[in-house]
Parts: C-alpha cells; sequence; structure tokens
C-alpha cells in the first residue's frame, strides 16, 4: 500500500477499505502515524535493518489479512520488491500511489522519461558522480536531511559546482517545501529528512569531459603506469561487451580501469578487480569511487589463489600475470559457458602462449597498435606506442568440449 505525506487524506476509497481490512498493519513509524484509529489492525513497525526481517514477519502472522506500507510507489525502489521475492507476485495486491518522482517531475514540469533517478538510500553518494553529464537532470532520492548537502559537496568534488540544485520536502503534503541554489555556494541548513535532490548539471570550465562509452581520458585515472591507455581500453571493453546484470572478472587490475568502465556501462553490471600490488589495490578503490562505481569489489593477492571463491564470471579479462602457472587454465575453468576471455599482452613470451591457446580453441587474435603525433624538431611525427596482443574466446557451451584448457596442451 503506497501513501503519501498528504496520509489518510490522499489514499483512494479502495486502499481505505484494504486499510480498514486489515488484520495486521506493518510499516515504518511515521507510516503507521498517519493512520486513523479506524484502522483496528495490530501495528507493527519495521526493525532495522529491514531486509532480513520479512520473511520473519509474514511467517509470525500467517494467513491474517496484512497490510504493508511503503511511501509512494511500493514498486519503486520501495519494500513491494523484497514482498514479491518473498511471497511471488501472485501472493500481492499492490495498491500503489504517486511516488515522490511523479511529484517532483509534476513540480519541476521536467518529462520523467527524460530524467533520471539515483537512489541513495542505503548506498553511497559516490555513485551519483556516474550520471553527471552536462546539461542532465537528475532526480535523488535522499537518505536523510544530510543528503543535500552531501550531494552539493560531491557536485562540487566533481567539477559540477555550478549546478543548479533544488530540495524538495515533504512533497504532496501540508508542509512541502522547495529550497535551491548552486552546488558550489551551498548554504542551506538541512531541513526535513523526506526530501528529493533535483540537479541541472552544469560542469565548469575546468571539468575533466567524461562520457558515457569506454575510453575515458587517462587522466581520468591515478595509476602508477600500470593502466590500459584509452584506445585500447575502448578496444578492450567493445571486445569484452559488458551486458545489464553481468559479472566480469578483471585479473591483474593495474588502476582498475577495465573493470571501472564496465560498471559505467550499466547500472546492474558487476565486476571484480584482482590485484596482488596492495598500494594499486588502493588505488582502484579510489579511482572506483571517484568515477561513480564505489560497487566495484577489490581483492588483494596473486591469481590464480585469490580467485577462489569468487562468483562465476559472464567474462574475464586478464591484463596482467598471464604467465603465471595456472592462470589461464583457472580463468577458462571458472567462466561459464557463453562466457566471453580476453586478454592483452605487450611480451613477446605472452604473445606466444596467446598464439598456443588461439590455435588451439580458435576465437580471435589481433595486434592493436597506436600512435601519437609528436613535435620532431620544427615539424610532427609519429611515435608508436608498443604494440598490445589481444586474445578474444568465447567458452563453447556445448557439453562435450572440454571446459579445461590443460587438457589440449
Amino acid at each position: 500500500m503506497g501513501i503519501g505525506a498528504d496520509g489518510w487524506a490522499g489514499l483512494s476509497g479502495t486502499a481505505r477499505e484494504a486499510l480498514r481490512g486489515a488484520e495486521v498493519l506493518i510499516g515504518g513509524a511515521r507510516q503507521l502515524d498517519l493512520l486513523p484509529p479506524e484502522c483496528a489492525g495490530v501495528r507493527v513497525a519495521w526493525p532495522s535493518p529491514l531486509r532480513p526481517a520479512v520473511p520473519r514477519l509474514l511467517a509470525e502472522h500467517g494467513e491474517r489479512r496484512i497490510a504493508v506500507l511503503a511511501s509512494g510507489d511500493p514498486m519503486f525502489y520501495g519494500i513491494g520488491r523484497a514482498l514479491a521475492e518473498e511471497r511471488g507476485p501472485e501472493g500481492l495486491r499492490v495498491l500503489p500511489h504517486p511516488s515522490s518522482v511523479s511529484y517532483a517531475c509534476a513540480r519541476l514540469g521536467w518529462p520523467l522519461e527524460d530524467t533520471e533517478v539515483v537512489t541513495l538510500v542505503g548506498r553511497p553518494a559516490a555513485r551519483l558522480a556516474a550520471s553527471l553529464y552536462e546539461g542532465r537532470r537528475l532526480l535523488v532520492l535522499s537518505a536523510d536531511a544530510s543528503t543535500p548537502a552531501t550531494v552539493a559537496a560531491l557536485l562540487t568534488d566533481r567539477g559540477f559546482g555550478p549546478s543548479r540544485v533544488r530540495v524538495l520536502e515533504q512533497l504532496g503534503g501540508e508542509d512541502e517545501e522547495h529550497v535551491e541554489g548552486v552546488a558550489e555556494a551551498w548554504a542551506h541548513e538541512p531541513g526535513d529528512r523526506l526530501n528529493v535532490v533535483a540537479i541541472e548539471c552544469r560542469a565548469s570550465a575546468e571539468a575533466l569531459r567524461l562520457g558515457a562509452v569506454p575510453g575515458l581520458p587517462d587522466a581520468a585515472y591515478e595509476h602508477d603506469g600500470q593502466l590500459t591507455k584509452r584506445h585500447i581500453r575502448a578496444a578492450t571493453l567493445g571486445t569484452l561487451a559488458p551486458a545489464p546484470g553481468e559479472l566480469l572478472w578483471d585479473v591483474g587490475g593495474g588502476s582498475g580501469s577495465i573493470a571501472i568502465e564496465w560498471l559505467r556501462a550499466h547500472r546492474s553490471c558487476r565486476a571484480v578487480s584482482v590485484e596482488r600490488d596492495p598500494v594499486r589495490a588502493e588505488r582502484i578503490t579510489c579511482n572506483a569511487e571517484r568515477l561513480g562505481v564505489p560497487g566495484l569489489r577489490v581483492v588483494t593477492g596473486p591469481a590464480p589463489s585469490a580467485l577462489a571463491g569468487l562468483d562465476t564470471p559472464d567474462a574475464v579479462f586478464i591484463g596482467g600475470g598471464l604467465t603465471a602457472p595456472g592462470l589461464l587454465d583457472a580463468c577458462w575453468e571458472a567462466l561459464r559457458p557463453g562466457g566471453r576471455l580476453v586478454a592483452n599482452t605487450v611480451t613477446l613470451e605472452s604473445e606466444a602462449l596467446l598464439a598456443e591457446r588461439h590455435k588451439a580453441y580458435g576465437g580471435e587474435l589481433v595486434r592493436l597498435s597506436v600512435a601519437h603525433a609528436v613535435p620532431v624538431g620544427g615539424f610532427t611525427g609519429w611515435r608508436q606506442a608498443m604494440p598490445v596482443t589481444q586474445w578474444s574466446v568465447t567458452k563453447p557451451s556445448s557439453s562435450n568440449v572440454s571446459s579445461h584448457m590443460g587438457d589440449r596442451r
């Protein structure tokens, strides 16, 4: 049951009837307080943490008529998802209320379909950075009253200080209020905890321009030289072909650029970066947070031993350590049928290894070469970067094909 800041008065007749007939009323304390005495069911406030309590509470109340209260639309970042996972869609009757996003777009005159929504409820603020592009309109679902100031500080830090920021509080209620300002000059005190932050993104003149496709500028990363350079990175991500929900292993993470740009491809993508050097591993974490994908998991340790226990990947990228005993075999064995493996190298020893595997398993073996124009006296010439040999292959899904590379050696 969706309920807004306007409480009982904002509910439909159908919703009111359902609440009157419920034997158990479950919701946040604030939501339960919005109901009048005529809703006589037993009132149960959600404990914290909420998600683990869902199956227990449903089991405790058995077959009694249960009404669960949610802010706005229960199926939009709401409790409806958890209930559907527990009971199945057929076990629910969902009565939505306008969401805070619908209210916000109505107040701002923004087309909902052109507005990106980022939730910071229970999520790190750093994830907002992946959505910052000149001219974009964003709505941020706030965790609490401190979120607007946090958002303004992040915008300023990421080069979007000139962005216009509006905070819409208690949307749809009698106490609805709006405040606004510019991110880099944000001075408003924390207001109501029920708020949505609207952002019209404006980049500063000094901001580094980041695109929406792989191949971010090398300057976007902190690194010690262990970085897959921009043009090779773009080609590598194109070959890895990230798709929503897929998991990547980035083995030999270096600066984390491959895993980071895999995650930026879609919000639901997942990635693990495996790096043996602790300093570099920490640097990967910093790069991921800076570029808006703080969900990147970083595993510190040598491969292949550090791969043990990781979830089955949909794709594997090997950017370093190819000659480590058993590494290629371990990655191939772990890869799901139909998954992709891509390996890059600049050394003759590793290139020979890839050529051998290409002969045995097929796939595609290519050499990637990039040259940059540089001054040569009073003229201009080409400076060639080290060529990169890349092997890419898709693991067969047929059960009669061995899943071990070592079986064909």
